[in-house]
């Protein structure tokens, strides 16, 4: 069981999300990070569709009422274990009692967003549609469908790990490599959208060449962009169309928006790009205030860059593997076949 001491300004339970719905209108959510939540729970032992909580600017306290496991992932805010600093990637036991605190964004040594912690067990709230994940607006899923608050006990799951493995000394994995230089902004490769051929050439030419900010107006549904704006040949209504995650759209204003895991299934804006599906971590850990860059890339550049992503993972099972650790693959994931392949990272090692 987990006790919220202090939930911070968004903590929700998350796993990899809610898929098979979106005739219906429901968004997949999830961990906004796949990627850091599946390497997060493969560092505790868990399938890699165990629900998490994902923490959104720190400023969150947790106390742990059985022994457990957990990991961190994304921006660590400071992060400490009764004291003890708690670095992102790594598997640390846990005691009855102990405590976990993150700070708020001055407390983090780099600019980040978003945190994801995973327990040994995973949290274990009821599913919904075939999920845990917490669907905010719609109000289900998660915890009672809502953020969670001050006082909430969250109970966890059985834990794949023998008591040796509980109890293990910490041990971690490298990050994986985001290819930015330390303080140049993110690079995020795009594909171009349907509507990309009815923007101007000059627009199309700023998407590369413009340096986009994320607008404090941004949050799990989109990342609001401000830049110069880009215009269309021609003006005019569009009907509804299919988005999913990643999709980029462009309101009149001219300003894009990168819609996230709890947009909508359907919009009217114009489409002119679309992140590609290796990249949206990056987005889901850039903080409010930074800046990106945008590759148009092509489908095959997409393709090597989702099975690079993919064979990385692939070196964490087996890393874990080799070391004894419980490789439990996607389990609860409820995604299609390429959801469910699996995933890995190199460089495992033990610290006391």
């Amino acid at each position: 069981m987990i006790v919220v001491v202090k939930p911070g300004m968004l903590t929700s339970v998350q796993d990899l999300g809610r898929f098979g719905h979106r005739q219906l209108g429901i968004c997949p959510g999830g961990a906004l990070d796949a990627l850091g939540l599946t390497l997060a729970n493969r560092l505790v032992g868990n399938a890699d569709g165990a629900a998490g909580i994902e923490i959104t600017l720190g400023n969150c306290e947790l106390r742990f009422e059985a022994p457990t496991r957990i990991a961190l992932a994304g921006e660590a805010f400071g992060a400490r274990l009764d004291g003890v600093p708690l670095w992102p990637l790594w598997s640390v036991p846990v005691r009855a009692g102990q405590v976990l605190k993150l700070g708020g964004a001055a407390s983090a040594p780099r600019p980040g967003l978003r945190s994801w912690l995973a327990l040994a067990g995973g949290v274990d709230v009821a599913p919904m549609l075939g999920s845990r994940s917490t669907d905010l607006k719609a109000g289900f899923g998660g915890l009672e469908g809502r953020a969670l608050r001050k006082g909430d006990r969250l109970p966890l799951g059985p834990s794949r790990l023998s008591a040796a493995q509980q109890g293990r000394r910490a041990f971690g994995l490298r990050e994986p490599d985001a290819s930015d230089a330390p303080g140049e902004p993110a690079t995020l490769r795009v594909l171009p959208g349907p509507e990309y051929p009815q923007f101007t050439k000059a627009a199309r030419a700023l998407l590369e060449s413009d340096t986009w900010r994320i607008t404090p107006q941004s949050n799990r549904m989109g990342s609001r962009l401000a830049g110069t704006a880009l215009q269309r040949q021609r003006e005019g209504d569009m009907l509804s169309a299919g988005v999913l995650p990643g999709t980029i759209q462009v309101p009149p204003s001219g300003q894009p928006i990168i819609l996230m895991g709890d947009a909508q299934t359907t919009g009217g804006y114009p489409r002119i790009a679309v992140v590609i599906r290796a990249d949206l971590w990056k987005l889901a850990q850039a903080p409010l205030g930074g800046l990106l860059r945008l590759q148009v890339v092509d489908g095959a550049a997409a393709d090597a860059a989702w099975a690079e992503q993919q064979a990385y993972l692939a070196q964490v099972a087996q890393g874990l593997s080799l070391a004894g650790w419980p490789v439990a693959g996607n389990g609860s994931h409820n995604g299609t076949d390429e959801d469910r392949e699996g995933h890995g990272i190199p460089g495992e090692h033990d610290a006391d």
